[in-house]
């Protein structure tokens, strides 16, 4: 089959060059495999995330009484231990925050910011060229001031309910004592080129010979531990101020390609809780992360889109459906990278683009073959900002949680690129999300909504998400890495639950599909591959590729919650 030999060939081209390119997504972390998983039912509370040991520490802190906030912190924690390429304190994260008793959903921004002495023309070379992606994502220029732990901080202090030190218990034994390399961990790590010129990796994650340690070795990072100890006692302002602010500095500065992250912008770093996105879809109210995240937004439009199509009648699993999606996907991602950025900096369309006279616009520009490639539109509120290309990649987490009492958090976490920007500190890896900005601060005579600026907030695409019956009830918590792709797989997972009814574990295994700036993608060695010909008729160029998202959601039944994990990850539900 044609298409599917195109397909493989394109796909080997975006594992080995994730170019920064608009014509297509930049692929999520390495594949290392599929294991097919159960769903879990359980009756008071549940955590679902990447790793057993992180998702171990969340019902651990359930267990005592603490909050889902408090299990989040947990988990978070141990994630940067044990998944230290995803996410971890020298990130940042989005968070979304359901109150049960107070029926309220709060969303917080913990995203890396850009140094005070960055300048739009950060990642352009002297003759005004972008840089070469890979160059700048390996280097201290691409490290961006971390929030992960000033937004942790700032949603304990509101929904906590254990002490702030008692949350790194399990994170500080692990470190201390040592846990068996995980898989997924030992896979990339082998394939990993840049992470063993920094001394402090080189020296936990290789051996002596410089090969990489492989799954099951014992790992200690006792540099970590002192880290932890100091944040437990001290508060995140052991983080911001004094000596580990001083060291991630000196690291950053001194890297070979340094950057100009300063103690001043640490200092100053501020979490924010801002006002969460929220709209309709079928009879349920889905919310989510507004910008700087275009996550969210863009699902709820992709969704909007559906709805005006007749997506009803496409049958599950159909060319049909593959269709619809991969059209409606195209139009918010087109909006998504014009429009969306920090709304600090950039006045933000969000009610025009959900608007439903706008979304009745867009609906009828799908027909019955596919336009290719679709430009953006024109939403109340919005302004022409030029259409930067997408540089996002993923090195990124998430958790769905809910505890006892019925609240929820919608956790997703990051470092950006695989490994961060490939400098370890105090235990931990640094973040590369200045590399989310766009590259040049103008196209075609227009500026980037997205450019470089002082203070900003890179666009992201993460998408914690909540979904509620009619009642208002809590229906669904769920939300994945995968960079730009985000949006599609959560759209995707939501599709098969709301609209294919299926359970959480049955949604989330579904074949990843949908399109974004170029071809359709399409999972390699899925189900969905057959489709090929017929999809080719409706005109779409196709894109197998492995896709590897890391969906990790809950849902409501009659006995309690159901959770299903991500079977091309080692993530797991548990509770009781």
């Amino acid at each position: 089959m044609r298409a599917l030999k195109n397909g493989i060939v394109a796909g080997l081209l975006l594992m080995l060059a994730p170019c920064a390119l608009a014509q297509g997504l930049l692929q999520p972390e390495g594949a290392t495999g599929f294991e097919a998983k159960k769903a879990v039912v359980t009756k008071r509370f549940m955590v679902v995330a990447a790793n057993p040991l992180a998702v171990d520490a969340g019902v651990e802190i359930l267990r005592a009484g603490g909050s889902a906030v408090d299990a989040a912190i947990a988990v978070q924690l141990v994630l940067g231990l044990v998944e230290p390429q995803s996410s971890g304190i020298g990130g940042g994260l989005f968070l979304l925050h359901w109150d049960a008793k107070e029926r309220v959903v709060r969303s917080y921004d913990g995203r890396e910011t850009a140094p005070q002495a960055a300048k739009p023309v950060r990642f352009v070379d002297p003759a005004g060229r972008p840089l070469d992606r890979y160059s700048a994502v390996a280097s201290g220029l691409a490290v961006g001031t971390p929030g992960a732990l000033r937004a942790l901080e700032l949603t304990h202090r509101r929904h906590g309910r254990l002490a702030w030190p008692r949350l790194f218990e399990p994170a500080l034994r692990l470190a201390t004592n040592g846990f068996p390399m995980p898989r997924r961990l030992g896979l990339l790590l082998a394939g990993e080129s840049s992470l063993a010129k920094d001394p402090a990796a080189r020296a936990l994650f290789y051996d002596a010979s410089g090969k990489a340690r492989k799954p099951g070795a014992i790992l200690v990072n006792l540099e970590y531990a002192k880290t932890l100890a100091q944040i437990a006692s001290g508060g995140a302002e052991a983080f911001y101020r004094g000596p580990i602010a001083a060291e991630i500095v000196a690291a950053v500065r001194g890297h070979v390609r340094p950057g100009d992250l300063s103690i001043e912008d640490l200092a100053r770093y501020e979490a924010k809780e801002r006002a969460p996105v929220c709209g309709g879809y079928r009879e349920v109210r889905i919310c989510g992360m507004g910008p700087p995240s275009s996550g969210s937004v863009s699902v709820l439009e992709l969704l909007g889109t559906l709805e005006r199509v007749g997506f009803e009648r496409a049958a599950p699993g159909s060319e049909l459906a593959v269709h619809l999606f991969a059209e409606a996907g195209r139009l918010a991602y087109a909006d998504r990278l014009r429009y969306i950025a920090d709304p600090d900096f950039v006045p933000q369309p969000v009610a025009g683009l959900l608007d439903p006279a706008y979304l009745n616009g867009r609906a009828a520009l799908i027909g019955e073959r596919t336009m290719g490639a679709a430009r953006a539109g024109e939403p109340h509120g919005a302004v022409a900002w030029a259409d930067a290309p997408d540089t996002e990649v993923a090195g990124t987490s998430h958790v769905s949680i809910v505890d006892g009492q019925g609240n929820a958090v919608a956790l997703t976490t990051t470092i950006e690129s695989q490994f961060g920007s490939r400098i370890m500190v105090r235990g931990f890896l640094l973040n590369n999300q200045m590399t989310d900005f766009a590259f040049s601060p103008e196209f075609e005579g227009r500026p980037a909504a997205n450019r470089v600026e002082p203070g900003k907030r890179p666009r992201s695409s993460m998408a914690p998400t909540f979904v509620f019956d009619r009642e208002g009830r809590l229906q669904a918590v769920v939300g994945s890495p995968g960079g730009p792709a985000i949006i599609n797989y959560v759209a995707k997972t939501l599709v098969g639950l709301l609209d294919w009814r299926l359970d959480m574990q049955a949604a989330i295994a579904l074949p990843n599909f949908g399109a974004a700036y170029g071809p359709t993608f399409i999972e390699r060695g899925s189900a969905y591959e057959d489709l090929a010909d017929a999809l080719e008729k409706r005109g779409h160029t196709l894109n197998f590729s492995p896709q590897t998202s890391g969906l990790h959601g809950i849902e409501r039944t009659r006995e309690g919650w159901r959770g299903g994990a991500d079977p091309r990850r080692e993530g797991v539900a548990r509770g009781e």
